[in-house]
């Protein structure tokens, strides 16, 4: 997820929520400057098994952890996180595996708040798969044709499974697998390289792209397809958010962006009005895939499999923008 230019106030929510998120056990609260805990406990739900939509066994786990990220940090003193190797398994015929290497979620590390400090990002990449990125990987799988032939880029992509996947089934042109934490995007370029031979003719790359960035004509009006899941939370990132959209997507001929992003209290109306600001165009869609929509009915009805799951939190809502 981007961070830049934060607020004292924003900042010091963001480490309460991810600390939260890292630790074994919630730490007592200490309210600070404003904050409930309602406030820090409603942002964010993640679960281990999320919706279940993509089948995904533990490969390996190690203690291990890549020289590139320990060249970041710049110390050798810390202690280095624990990472995992899993295994996704696409759920349509003759797809390949996907392999991807993440954290194992025990605790914050020292060198993951030098880096956020040095380059002004957070790590919410790091703490886990959240469960939008897993929605928005089997939305991408259910919807090969929408990629096929096209220019593809994901924003704030976590470990990049949405990317991988479209990658791996859609014959896009390009998918460019994209976050503002270079620690993230190390991890997105080791995923890029473990699966480069099911990628076919479509070239795949990973990028550190901040939202507020300037110097990126590069790419300026490139991309016939903008993806991301779960990037609408924190109000200050509206405004880049919504001035990266317009600039990516393509003015010539049909392009879009697709966000899956639950509602958050009132976090994904602030910023369709942000996105209505900067004439661009929208469109959302509560049930946007059966198989989605059945997982979601069964935890509003039962299902304990994810105890905490609230639809407003929870559930990601199908985003369609245009310019």
């Amino acid at each position: 997820m981007e961070t830049r230019r934060t607020t004292g106030k924003a900042a010091s929510l963001r480490w309460q929520i991810l600390r939260q998120a890292l630790l074994r056990r919630p730490p007592p609260h200490i309210p600070e400057e404003g904050q409930s805990e309602t406030s820090i406990k409603s942002i964010s739900r993640k679960t281990t098994r999320g919706f279940n939509l993509i089948p995904c066994q533990l490969v390996e786990q190690n203690d291990a952890v890549a020289v590139e990220e320990t060249n970041l940090s710049g110390s050798d003193d810390h202690p280095r996180p624990r990472e995992a190797r899993l295994c996704y398994t696409l759920p349509i015929e003759g797809a390949p595996t996907l392999f991807l290497t993440q954290r194992v979620e025990e605790r914050a590390y020292l060198g993951d708040f030098e880096i956020c400090n040095r380059y002004n990002v957070d790590n919410t990449g790091l703490v886990c798969h959240w469960p939008s990125e897993e929605v928005l990987a089997y939305f991408c799988l259910s919807h090969a044709d929408m990629f096929r032939s096209k220019r593809v880029i994901e924003l704030g992509s976590g470990y990049g499974l949405a990317g991988l996947v479209i990658a791996a089934i859609t014959e896009a042109v390009e998918v460019v697998i994209s976050d503002g934490n270079p620690q993230v995007v190390d991890y997105i370029q080791r995923n890029i390289d473990a699966n480069s031979g099911a990628f076919g003719a479509t070239r795949v790359s990973s990028m550190t792209l901040h939202w507020d960035q300037e110097e990126i004509s590069n790419i300026s009006n490139a991309f016939d397809v903008i993806i991301a899941s779960d990037c609408t939370f924190f109000k200050e990132f509206h405004n880049g958010l919504a001035r990266i959209i317009r600039f990516l997507l393509k003015k010539e001929g049909p392009s879009e962006a697709i966000f899956l992003s639950p509602k958050r209290g009132n976090s994904l109306d602030k910023f369709l009005e942000t996105i209505k600001q900067n004439a661009l165009s929208f469109s959302v869609t509560e049930n946007y895939n059966a198989e989605v929509w059945k997982h979601h009915q069964a935890f509003m009805h039962g299902n304990d499999s994810w105890p905490s799951y609230e639809k407003d939190h929870c559930y990601p809502l199908l985003v369609r923008i245009t310019i």
